[in-house]
């Protein structure tokens, strides 16, 4: 199956920026679905941001939208998470995974820790 490798994450101030990204392996990664979600310590996994295998639909989180952009380039076997405006509850660690359903995601990767500081 794909496999998925998180980068990108690190210590920001406030209003700061990062973009996260999700590197796979598998020829076939053009042909799946990928979602962004995050973890914070004791909460709950939470979704993000997914985009199609086109690249064009997209949905986000509403606590997200309007500061982040899922993006692909299947090219380049990556899906991106710019994320703008960063606030401190956005930390957490930061995950992708594949969509099999339009509910259920697999091929987790390990995730790149994010830490938005005041």
């Amino acid at each position: 199956q794909v496999q998925l490798v998180e980068s990108g994450g690190g210590l920001v101030q406030a209003g700061g920026s990062l973009r996260l990204s999700c590197a796979a392996s598998g020829r076939t990664f053009s042909s799946y679905a990928i979602g962004w979600f995050r973890q914070a310590p004791g909460k709950e996994r939470e979704f993000v941001a997914v985009v199609s295998w086109t690249g064009t639909n997209t949905r986000y989180a509403d606590s997200v939208k309007g500061r982040f952009t899922i993006s692909r380039d299947n090219a380049r076997n990556t899906v991106y998470l710019q994320m703008n405006s960063l606030k401190p509850e956005d930390t957490a660690v930061y995950y992708c995974a594949r969509a099999v359903t339009s509910t259920q995601y697999d091929n987790w990767g390990q995730g790149t820790q994010v830490t938005v500081s005041s």
